[in-house]
């Protein structure tokens, strides 16, 4: 696979990766505009965008939109993040055109009906409802918002209910001319595509989109760590501790990686083997590592009895700080396999590899290859993933709990465990 970018008149990126054996295409808009990008007053407002952007243009109704992309065997969705929102499209090959086409309508000529507006505040009031009803969701919103207090990055990407309700057809139409620009937008294509007929077609079609001299900004984020407890009459406590982790242009963000993928990454990691298989302290463990563009998180969740949060939390601390001085040469090995595996398995199908490779082109304005990722991943030695994890391990702690929380450890306590493990 060669994957092959262009950089139209407009700024606006095109890149694709033909995979001839196929008879699908996938297709996919990005831009560099999500959550963290909101100014305060604007808070929830990448998320509305989204939404509204399926809810009728100058052409097309809402229904006219799901049937047309219904109708050639399509689908259509879309997706806000905290530094990116994606509207992407999976048709055969011969309608990609027509999926340009839509995609263009409804990100260039969207009307932002009242009527749908206030129709779909209320579906967005219902799914932060239903975060709020959802634990093991709500925790991680807490999580954030805890590790980056006061800054658009840790605020949930939903927005609150007082703040979408405040939201009219004004405050979309703006933000959209403020922050979608073409010199910020990567279109990605993957499948049976043609590169140059992309290039034509959206040229042709996106033509509306123009650059932007001055973009926003999404201010620097700072990590901070700190606690937050809801105390709510739930079955489990569901647990999130995490620490300062590393951005994805960092050249130790792989190490952390395997590091997080070998304590918390599977059946045989060391926090699900000791504290679920071992002790049976918990239903449900798990390590994370997420980069954003100028940090990241690191850290694990686990689910657990109220009866069982005091035995849980030093054991699974003591996984992580062991692992930082004694994680063996089999663990690495395994993590890195399971990374080379989720890797490969991208490029394997045209929706991931068509999110992997305009993700690595907003990122590195360029798309890494294969032998460049695996190289980097195999070139690590065991001092490299364990000094990665000890680093992480040394930042303030964040504690984030929902549920039976009286037992839960505060950050100092937790940064006693690690110094004395």
């Amino acid at each position: 696979m060669s994957a092959r970018i262009t950089t139209l008149p407009s700024g606006l990126r095109v890149v694709t990766d033909a995979m001839p054996h196929l008879e699908t295409a996938s297709l996919g808009v990005w831009i560099g505009a999500g959550s963290r990008h909101e100014s305060r007053g604007e808070h929830g407002l990448s998320h509305l965008l989204e939404h509204m952007a399926f809810k009728g243009t100058k052409r097309r109704s809402a229904r006219a939109i799901a049937e047309e992309i219904e109708a050639a065997g399509g689908d259509l969705n879309a997706a806000t993040s905290t530094e990116h929102t994606a509207y992407y499209a999976h048709v055969l090959a011969e309608d990609a055109p027509l999926a340009v086409d839509i995609l263009a309508d409804i990100l260039t000529e969207s009307i932002f009906d009242q009527e749908e507006l206030e129709r779909e505040k209320g579906v967005i009031l219902q799914e932060i409802g239903a975060v709020d009803d959802t634990p093991d969701d709500l925790v991680f919103d807490l999580f954030n918002a805890t590790a980056f207090p006061g800054q658009p990055i840790g605020r949930p990407i939903l927005g609150t209910p007082d703040q979408i309700a405040s939201f009219g057809r004004e405050a979309i139409g703006a933000y959209l001319d403020s922050h979608y620009a073409s010199d910020a937008t990567v279109i990605g294509a993957a499948g049976a595509i043609d590169h140059e007929q992309i290039c034509d077609e959206v040229e042709r079609r996106f033509s509306a989109l123009a650059p932007r001299a001055a973009a926003p900004a999404a201010p620097a984020a700072v990590y901070q760590g700190g606690e937050i407890r809801l105390k709510r009459r739930l079955e489990q406590a569901h647990i999130v501790i995490g620490f300062e982790g590393l951005s994805y242009a960092s050249e130790e963000f792989y190490a952390l990686q395997v590091f997080a993928n070998a304590v918390g990454g599977g059946m045989s990691s060391r926090l699900f083997q000791e504290v679920r298989e071992t002790r049976g302290l918990a239903y449900s463990i798990h390590a994370f590592h997420w980069g954003y563009s100028d940090t990241g998180l690191f850290g694990f969740y686990a689910a657990t009895s109220a009866r069982d949060i005091a035995e849980l939390m030093p054991v699974a601390l003591d996984c992580l700080a062991e692992a930082a001085s004694s994680l063996s040469e089999a663990e690495a090995h395994r993590a890195k396999a399971q990374m080379k595996v989720s890797l490969l398995t991208a490029l394997e199908s045209p929706s991931p590899r068509c999110e992997q490779i305009a993700r690595q082109v907003m990122a590195f304005d360029r798309v890494l290859s294969r032998e460049e990722i695996i190289g980097a991943i195999d070139r690590l030695d065991i001092a490299d993933i364990r000094a990665a994890g000890a680093r992480a391990l040394r930042s303030n702690p964040t504690v984030a709990a929902i549920g039976p929380v009286g037992k839960v450890l505060t950050p100092d306590r937790v940064a006693q465990r690690l110094r004395a493990s």
